[in-house]
């Protein structure tokens, strides 16, 4: 019959137009803007270590400890952990934020959890799950955005991503080379880090520079959530965390 369009034409319209929805949304949120609220600006900002003890965190203190005026956390040969362990802020829950902080790597494999849940007693799996700003000494992993034993990689340093409402991922675009990212990026030496985080938006800078961008419309995204600290499991490593300031959006 004519003028009555076909299920499998109306399924593909439909589809076809969620992901020009989603990319629309992306194209909504300006570079620039993100790029500015990271200038120096440091209005609406509360610092969340206060440089001399872990007043307002919570963890292992045969892990965490603070050092030269640094969170620090520190595995050894001797002193080894079994699972990935993490220092919680204990300030209440993050939405909405832009988090700034100077972070140190010797060795291993650290992170910056956000948006994250704690293991309920008795339950197998992670200590802490949720998206993270990842981390490495390797820079296998150094500015992805990852949720680890849930979603996976979110996305890959260098990359602009989109993820639909029925959670399928499709990389967009690009920010830069993703090794020519890794020049701004200073071993074993102090670098910044920001996580830019509002709504599905969420983007990811060390030294000033863009990581990756995630767009997330998934309905498992879990919206707020609790800020930690990682120590991987692995080999002997030593991660060290300074100047840590929030602002929320």
């Amino acid at each position: 019959m004519k003028g009555v369009m076909s299920p499998v034409r109306l399924l593909t319209s439909v589809s076809v137009c969620c992901i020009s929805v989603s990319l629309v949304a992306f194209a909504a949120v300006p570079t620039e803007s993100v790029a500015a609220s990271s200038k120096g600006d440091e209005k609406g900002f509360k610092t969340l270590f206060n440089g001399k003890d872990l007043t307002g965190w919570g963890g292992d203190l045969r892990i965490w400890s603070v050092r030269d005026r640094a969170i620090t956390g520190q595995t050894t040969k001797e002193n080894r952990v079994s699972e990935n362990n993490f220092l919680i802020w204990k300030g209440g829950k993050v939405t909405d934020f832009e988090l700034r902080l100077k972070f140190r790597l010797v060795g291993g494999n650290s992170g910056i959890y956000f948006r994250s849940e704690k293991r309920a007693p008795g339950q197998k799996g992670e200590p802490v799950v949720g998206p993270q700003a990842d981390f490495s000494a390797d820079h296998r992993w150094t500015g992805v955005i990852m949720e680890y034993t849930k979603r996976g990689i979110l996305a890959e340093r260098g990359e602009k991503v989109v993820i639909d409402e029925k959670g399928n991922k499709k990389v967009v675009g690009s920010v830069a080379d993703s090794k020519e990212l890794l020049k701004a990026v200073r071993n074993e030496e102090w670098n910044d880090y920001t996580v830019i985080a509002n709504g599905g938006h969420v983007v990811l800078k060390i030294n000033g520079i863009v990581m990756c961008e995630l767009e997330d419309s998934d309905p498992r995204r879990v919206p707020t959530g609790l800020l930690a600290l990682q120590v991987h499991v692995g080999p002997p490593m030593l991660v060290q965390l300074k100047d840590i300031r929030l602002r929320e959006l």
